[in-house]
């Protein structure tokens, strides 16, 4: 039975200059546990640590995962920043999937923590990806050129972990961003959810939202 739990991983604030406003902005970091057509995976581990300029930048407030290599099949990045990848580490045997585009740009530096990124079976992917029936990775590329999406086909609706493809529910669409309309394709008209890395509400809808 398909079954998708959100993971509360803690938060951090993020500063004013990064926002569209005057002040700052605390952010929930979400990874979630899914099963589905009997696969076990893990979309996202919770913020990493290793940088005390980026602890003194962000304020992160972190959540222990509460998740084992016993309880995962495979791990989904969304993308690499460190607020996505901080329990990588503690699933060394387990395949990692990440957009090739996307390590390549971590590796090269100036990208996340770097003391993040060794010791991770990192599987390297070059656009879609099925990992079951019905669980296919779709490059969304924006907020970073090598982000990821996990879409879920339950048969009747379908589920689309975005990660930060868009930053929050209410944004979802816009502006409109040529991936939405391959999701629209592969939900084919039918009830979609989707849900967010910082944000805990949802959108809900027939996928994409209109231009």
């Amino acid at each position: 039975m398909d079954a998708i739990t959100r993971l509360d991983l803690g938060h951090f604030t993020r500063p004013a200059e990064e926002c569209d406003g005057p002040h700052a902005r605390v952010e929930p970091v979400l990874g979630y546990l899914v099963r589905h057509a009997g696969v076990r995976l893990l979309f996202d581990t919770g913020m990493g640590t290793g940088s005390a300029e980026t602890d003194a930048h962000y304020r992160p407030v972190r959540t222990p995962l509460a998740v084992g290599p016993g309880d995962v099949d495979t791990v989904v990045n969304c993308h690499l920043h460190f607020d996505h990848i901080g329990g990588n580490q503690r699933f060394p045997d387990t395949p990692v999937l990440v957009q090739r585009t996307e390590l390549a740009l971590a590796r090269a530096g100036g990208h996340t923590i770097d003391s993040l990124l060794p010791g991770v079976r990192y599987q390297e992917l070059d656009g879609e990806h099925e990992i079951a029936p019905g669980a296919l990775i779709v490059p969304t590329p924006g907020h970073t050129a090598g982000h990821q999406s996990l879409f879920l086909d339950h048969g009747d609706r379908v589920t689309v972990l975005a990660g930060q493809a868009y930053d929050f529910a209410h944004e979802f669409g816009v502006p409109h961003r040529p991936w939405l309309d391959r999701l629209a394709e592969l939900g084919a008209g039918r009830p979609a959810r989707v849900l967010f890395a910082h944000d805990h509400d949802l959108w809900e809808g027939v996928l994409p939202p209109p231009r």
